[in-house]
C-alpha cells in the first residue's frame, strides 16, 4: 500500500502573528505548508523557526493577496509544488490608526478591506477548485470579535471587513457542503500581535500580558482543521480569560 500523501495547508499572513503561529502548529504536526505573505524575509524567518526537520515541507510564496491575479498564480505554484491542497487558513489582517468615522480616509478604508476581506475572498476563490477536485477540504478564516459586533476600538473599516468575512464563511458552508468542503470563522478577542501597534494608542506591556497569544488562536485553527471530515465548527468565539 502506498504511503498516505502529506496533507497540505496554505497560510496567509504567515510572516508574523497568528499566521506565523498557525504555520508552526501545522509544521509541527507533519503537514506541508505554503506560506503566503508580502515580505519574503518575514516568511523565511518563519520557516527558520520551524526548524530544519520541517523546512523541507515548507515553501514561501511572496504575494499581495489584494491582487487577484497574483493570488491565482501563487495558488497554482503551490499546488504544483505540493501536488495537493487540503486546507486554507486566511490569517492575514490589518488595521489603521486613524480608524474612527470622523477621521477615516477613503484610502485607509479600501486598504483595510483589500487585505481583510477581498484578499481572503481571492484566496478562497483560487483554492476552491482544487478542494472540489480532491473531494473536500477545510477553510479557516481568522476573523475577530469585530466580525460579530462593531466597536469604536476596532473602527469602521475593520468592522466592515470582518462582518464581510463572516458572510463569506457562511456562504462557503451553504454552497460547498456537497463538495465535502467546510469553513470556520474563528472570532478572537484581544491577541498580543504586532497589529496592536496600529491602534491609535497601543496598549502597554501589562495589558498585552493579559491578552491571548497567537499560539492560542493557532490551536483553535488546528481544532477546526483536524476534526473528522463529517464535522464542522462553523463559528468559534475565543476571548482572554
Amino acid at each position: 500500500m502506498p504511503p498516505a500523501p502529506t496533507p497540505t495547508v496554505l497560510v496567509t499572513g504567515a510572516g508574523s502573528g497568528v499566521g506565523r503561529a498557525c504555520t508552526l502548529r501545522f509544521a509541527a504536526a507533519g503537514w506541508a505548508v505554503g506560506l503566503i505573505g508580502r515580505r519574503a524575509d518575514a516568511l523565511a524567518a518563519t520557516i527558520a523557526l520551524a526548524g530544519p526537520d520541517a523546512a523541507a515541507r515548507l515553501a514561501a510564496f511572496a504575494c499581495d493577496i489584494g491582487d487577484p491575479a497574483a493570488v491565482d498564480r501563487t495558488v497554482a505554484r503551490a499546488h504544483e509544488r505540493f501536488g495537493r491542497l487540503d486546507a486554507l487558513v486566511n490569517a492575514a489582517g490589518t488595521n489603521i490608526p486613524r480608524r474612527a468615522l470622523a477621521e477615516l480616509s477613503l484610502e485607509d478604508y479600501h486598504t483595510t478591506l483589500a487585505t481583510n476581506l477581498h484578499g481572503a475572498f481571492h484566496c478562497v476563490r483560487a483554492v476552491l477548485p482544487h478542494l472540489r477536485r480532491q473531494g473536500g477540504g477545510t477553510i479557516v478564516n481568522v476573523n475577530s470579535e469585530a466580525g460579530l459586533r462593531a466597536s469604536a476600538k476596532s473602527g469602521a473599516a475593520y468592522a466592515v471587513s470582518k462582518f464581510g468575512l463572516t458572510g463569506l464563511t457562511q456562504t462557503i458552508n451553504a454552497e460547498e457542503r456537497s463538495h465535502g468542503i467546510r469553513a470556520c470563522s474563528v472570532f478572537p478577542g484581544d491577541i498580543d500581535t504586532p497589529l496592536l501597534d496600529k491602534r491609535p494608542t497601543p496598549p502597554p506591556p501589562e495589558a498585552r500580558a493579559r491578552m491571548m497569544q497567537p499560539e492560542d488562536i493557532a490551536a483553535c485553527v488546528w481544532l477546526a482543521v483536524s476534526l473528522p471530515p463529517r464535522a464542522v465548527i462553523e463559528e468559534l468565539l475565543v476571548r482572554p480569560l
